[in-house]
Protein backbone atom coordinates (compact mmCIF):
# COMPACT_ATOMS: atom_id res chain seq x y z
CA UNK A 1 0.00 0.00 0.00
CA UNK A 2 1.31 3.81 -0.95
CA UNK A 3 1.98 6.04 1.83
CA UNK A 4 -0.68 8.76 2.13
CA UNK A 5 1.72 11.73 1.79
CA UNK A 6 3.14 9.96 -1.49
CA UNK A 7 -0.04 9.69 -3.42
CA UNK A 8 -1.74 13.22 -1.97
CA UNK A 9 -1.12 16.67 -3.69
CA UNK A 10 -2.83 19.85 -4.43
CA UNK A 11 -1.28 20.37 -8.07
CA UNK A 12 0.84 18.47 -10.02
CA UNK A 13 2.96 20.42 -12.39
CA UNK A 14 5.20 19.51 -15.43
CA UNK A 15 8.90 20.64 -15.50
CA UNK A 16 11.31 20.53 -18.79
CA UNK A 17 14.60 20.56 -18.78
CA UNK A 18 15.75 21.13 -22.47
CA UNK A 19 19.39 22.57 -23.74
CA UNK A 20 22.73 21.23 -25.79
CA UNK A 21 23.50 18.02 -25.49
CA UNK A 22 26.13 17.69 -22.72
CA UNK A 23 25.24 20.55 -20.37
CA UNK A 24 24.60 18.72 -17.45
CA UNK A 25 20.52 18.59 -17.54
CA UNK A 26 20.74 14.88 -16.25
CA UNK A 27 23.01 15.63 -13.33
CA UNK A 28 21.13 18.73 -12.37
CA UNK A 29 17.76 16.44 -12.13
CA UNK A 30 19.54 13.23 -10.31
CA UNK A 31 21.67 15.97 -8.19
CA UNK A 32 17.83 17.46 -6.89
CA UNK A 33 15.60 14.38 -7.01
CA UNK A 34 18.20 11.94 -5.88
CA UNK A 35 21.11 14.15 -4.52
CA UNK A 36 23.51 12.55 -5.95
CA UNK A 37 26.17 12.95 -9.46
CA UNK A 38 28.00 11.37 -11.25
CA UNK A 39 31.27 12.51 -13.38
CA UNK A 40 29.88 9.35 -15.95
CA UNK A 41 28.57 10.96 -18.68
CA UNK A 42 25.99 9.65 -20.65
CA UNK A 43 23.06 10.89 -23.47
CA UNK A 44 19.50 11.07 -22.18
CA UNK A 45 18.09 8.62 -24.97
CA UNK A 46 14.82 10.51 -26.19
CA UNK A 47 13.55 11.67 -22.43
CA UNK A 48 13.25 10.75 -19.08
CA UNK A 49 11.62 11.70 -16.17
CA UNK A 50 11.77 11.44 -12.14
CA UNK A 51 9.21 12.62 -9.76
CA UNK A 52 9.91 15.42 -6.68
CA UNK A 53 7.15 15.95 -3.98
CA UNK A 54 7.67 18.98 -2.34
CA UNK A 55 5.87 21.47 0.54
CA UNK A 56 5.38 25.03 -1.28
CA UNK A 57 3.14 27.96 -0.03
CA UNK A 58 0.99 25.33 2.11
CA UNK A 59 0.62 23.61 -0.71
CA UNK A 60 1.50 19.83 -1.65
CA UNK A 61 3.51 19.75 -5.23
CA UNK A 62 4.47 17.45 -7.42
CA UNK A 63 7.02 17.86 -10.32
CA UNK A 64 7.19 15.47 -12.99
CA UNK A 65 10.41 16.88 -14.08
CA UNK A 66 11.41 15.81 -17.49
CA UNK A 67 14.94 15.48 -18.80
CA UNK A 68 15.09 15.59 -22.81
CA UNK A 69 17.81 14.94 -25.00
CA UNK A 70 19.54 17.50 -26.86
CA UNK A 71 20.76 15.90 -29.75
CA UNK A 72 18.95 16.76 -33.21
CA UNK A 73 18.04 13.12 -33.57
CA UNK A 74 15.61 13.06 -30.72
CA UNK A 75 14.18 16.42 -31.67
CA UNK A 76 10.69 14.88 -33.35
CA UNK A 77 10.67 12.77 -30.38
CA UNK A 78 11.31 15.36 -27.48
CA UNK A 79 8.73 18.52 -29.26
CA UNK A 80 5.85 16.86 -27.86
CA UNK A 81 6.94 16.49 -24.61
CA UNK A 82 6.55 20.62 -24.49
CA UNK A 83 2.89 20.48 -24.88
CA UNK A 84 1.12 20.50 -21.36
CA UNK A 85 4.70 21.46 -19.96
CA UNK A 86 4.12 24.25 -16.61
CA UNK A 87 7.52 25.56 -16.36
CA UNK A 88 10.20 25.10 -18.37
CA UNK A 89 14.45 24.91 -17.75
CA UNK A 90 16.74 26.22 -21.00
CA UNK A 91 20.27 25.34 -19.54
CA UNK A 92 23.06 25.69 -21.15
CA UNK A 93 27.02 24.91 -19.36
CA UNK A 94 29.27 28.14 -19.28
CA UNK A 95 32.23 26.20 -20.18
CA UNK A 96 30.81 25.46 -23.72
CA UNK A 97 29.93 28.97 -25.60
CA UNK A 98 28.09 26.92 -28.48
CA UNK A 99 25.73 25.95 -26.25
CA UNK A 100 24.94 29.70 -24.70
CA UNK A 101 24.60 30.20 -28.37
CA UNK A 102 21.83 27.88 -28.90
CA UNK A 103 19.53 29.48 -25.93
CA UNK A 104 17.82 31.40 -29.06
CA UNK A 105 17.52 28.59 -30.78
CA UNK A 106 15.55 26.70 -27.77
CA UNK A 107 13.52 29.45 -26.97
CA UNK A 108 12.33 29.39 -30.57
CA UNK A 109 11.56 25.83 -29.76
CA UNK A 110 9.40 26.55 -26.87
CA UNK A 111 7.34 29.69 -28.67
CA UNK A 112 6.50 26.61 -31.65
CA UNK A 113 5.86 23.72 -29.31
CA UNK A 114 4.89 24.72 -26.00
CA UNK A 115 1.96 26.76 -24.27
CA UNK A 116 1.81 30.33 -25.31
CA UNK A 117 2.59 31.46 -21.22
CA UNK A 118 4.74 28.75 -20.01
CA UNK A 119 7.02 30.03 -17.42
CA UNK A 120 10.95 30.04 -18.74
CA UNK A 121 13.99 29.94 -16.77
CA UNK A 122 17.51 30.23 -18.05
CA UNK A 123 20.18 28.34 -15.80
CA UNK A 124 23.84 28.58 -16.79
CA UNK A 125 25.54 25.29 -15.32
CA UNK A 126 28.82 24.05 -14.31
CA UNK A 127 29.61 27.45 -12.40
CA UNK A 128 31.92 24.89 -10.37
CA UNK A 129 34.68 25.02 -13.39
CA UNK A 130 36.15 28.58 -12.89
CA UNK A 131 38.83 28.32 -14.65
CA UNK A 132 37.64 26.99 -18.01
CA UNK A 133 34.62 29.38 -17.98
CA UNK A 134 33.76 30.46 -21.56
CA UNK A 135 30.71 32.44 -20.90
CA UNK A 136 30.73 35.52 -18.21
CA UNK A 137 27.63 35.59 -15.90
CA UNK A 138 26.97 38.84 -16.98
CA UNK A 139 26.55 37.48 -20.06
CA UNK A 140 23.96 34.89 -19.38
CA UNK A 141 22.26 37.60 -16.77
CA UNK A 142 22.10 40.19 -19.89
CA UNK A 143 20.93 37.21 -22.48
CA UNK A 144 18.30 36.30 -19.98
CA UNK A 145 17.08 39.78 -19.36
CA UNK A 146 16.39 40.31 -23.09
CA UNK A 147 14.64 37.46 -23.09
CA UNK A 148 12.46 38.65 -20.37
CA UNK A 149 13.44 35.15 -18.07
CA UNK A 150 14.51 34.60 -15.07
CA UNK A 151 18.22 33.53 -14.22
CA UNK A 152 20.56 31.59 -12.36
CA UNK A 153 24.03 30.04 -12.50
CA UNK A 154 24.06 26.32 -11.24
CA UNK A 155 26.40 23.52 -10.47
CA UNK A 156 24.92 19.88 -10.14
CA UNK A 157 28.51 18.71 -8.97
CA UNK A 158 28.69 21.16 -5.93
CA UNK A 159 24.94 21.21 -5.49
CA UNK A 160 25.15 25.11 -6.02
CA UNK A 161 21.57 26.57 -6.76
CA UNK A 162 20.50 23.34 -7.97
CA UNK A 163 17.52 23.24 -5.63
CA UNK A 164 16.98 27.21 -5.68
CA UNK A 165 16.24 26.78 -9.50
CA UNK A 166 13.71 24.15 -9.16
CA UNK A 167 12.10 25.70 -6.58
CA UNK A 168 12.17 29.04 -8.24
CA UNK A 169 9.76 27.97 -11.43
CA UNK A 170 7.73 25.64 -8.80
CA UNK A 171 7.12 29.13 -7.23
CA UNK A 172 6.61 30.89 -10.23
CA UNK A 173 4.19 28.22 -11.84
CA UNK A 174 2.44 27.70 -8.69
CA UNK A 175 1.76 31.20 -8.76
CA UNK A 176 0.24 31.63 -12.06
CA UNK A 177 -2.04 28.39 -11.55
CA UNK A 178 -3.60 30.59 -8.22
CA UNK A 179 -4.06 33.52 -10.75
CA UNK A 180 -5.43 31.46 -12.91
CA UNK A 181 -8.00 29.90 -10.33
CA UNK A 182 -8.52 33.35 -9.11
CA UNK A 183 -8.94 35.05 -12.13
CA UNK A 184 -11.73 32.09 -13.23
CA UNK A 185 -13.43 32.85 -9.74
CA UNK A 186 -14.33 36.39 -10.35
CA UNK A 187 -15.34 35.79 -13.87
CA UNK A 188 -18.01 33.16 -13.01
CA UNK A 189 -18.88 35.11 -10.04
CA UNK A 190 -19.50 38.24 -12.27
CA UNK A 191 -21.66 35.63 -14.77
CA UNK A 192 -23.45 34.69 -11.80
CA UNK A 193 -24.44 38.56 -11.12
CA UNK A 194 -25.45 39.07 -14.53
CA UNK A 195 -27.80 35.73 -14.79
CA UNK A 196 -29.18 37.32 -11.39
CA UNK A 197 -29.72 40.45 -12.65
CA UNK A 198 -31.54 39.51 -15.47
CA UNK A 199 -34.03 37.22 -13.56
CA UNK A 200 -34.36 40.04 -11.17
CA UNK A 201 -35.69 42.54 -14.38
CA UNK A 202 -37.90 39.45 -15.76
CA UNK A 203 -39.26 39.47 -12.64
CA UNK A 204 -40.36 43.25 -12.67
CA UNK A 205 -41.10 43.34 -16.03
CA UNK A 206 -44.40 40.27 -15.39
CA UNK A 207 -45.20 42.00 -12.29
CA UNK A 208 -46.09 45.44 -14.45
CA UNK A 209 -47.90 43.54 -17.13
CA UNK A 210 -51.67 44.61 -17.26
CA UNK A 211 -53.93 41.47 -16.57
Amino acid sequence: MQNKESTEYDHLFKLLLIGTSGVGKSCMLMRYVDNNFTNNFYNTIGVDFKIKSIFLENKNIKLQIWDTAGQDRFRTITCSYYRGAHGIIIVYDITDRESFDSVKMWMSEIDKYAQEDVIRMLVGNKCDVEDKRAVSYEEGEALAKQLKLQFIETSAKLSTNIEQSFLTIAKNVLEKSQNSIKAESAQNMKIGQISSTQVIGNTNKKSSQCC
